[in-house]
């Protein structure tokens, strides 16, 4: 297994709708998207950030979306599903695999700010399968303890909160 070092090539795969419900469950707060992205970066050659984002009919989310481009993070955008009787659907679980497997091939080391315990799979998968390390970013109280035991690396976000925060 590596160990990081400045010159491993990084891709930051970043489940923003994750993200978002644990700062807002834990702190009552917004990420920090820009510090995240630096923190899970650490130093390191920095190839791809993708931040993977929902669409709402409402469209309040513009704004947001393009202070993520202004990070330089690539967004890829799906639009919220609504089914008869109400129900919502947002998930990008498989979008966000069939990236990190696509990447892994020739990458050093794919970092996934989640803590959504599907993604047990793809960690053990990549780990087992590609040559790529797997790193975790996410807050602790809201991780699944599996994927953080599986994962070459975890930060725990919850060690700094108000780094991780926005302010207001």
């Amino acid at each position: 297994m590596q160990i990081k070092h400045k010159e491993q090539r990084v891709a930051v795969l970043i489940d923003v709708q994750n993200m978002y419900h644990s700062a807002k469950n834990l702190y009552r707060k917004k990420v920090d998207f820009n510090n995240v992205l630096k923190a899970a970066v650490g130093g390191r050659k920095l190839i791809r950030a993708i931040a993977y984002v929902i669409r709402t009919e409402s469209k309040e989310e513009k704004g947001f979306f393009e202070a993520l481009k202004g990070m330089g993070i690539d967004l890829k955008i799906k639009d919220l599903q609504v089914f008869p009787g109400g129900l919502k659907k947002a998930d990008w679980d498989v979008g966000i695999s069939v990236d990190a497997i696509k990447l892994s091939d020739f990458l050093d080391t794919i970092v996934l700010v989640t803590g959504d315990g599907d993604f047990i799979y793809l960690v053990d998968y990549i780990k087992n399968a590609k040559p790529a390390r797997i790193e975790i970013v996410a807050f602790g109280r809201s991780t699944s303890g599996k994927l953080i035991e599986r994962a070459d690396d975890f930060l725990d976000l919850e060690e700094d909160p108000k780094k991780y925060l926005l302010k207001k």
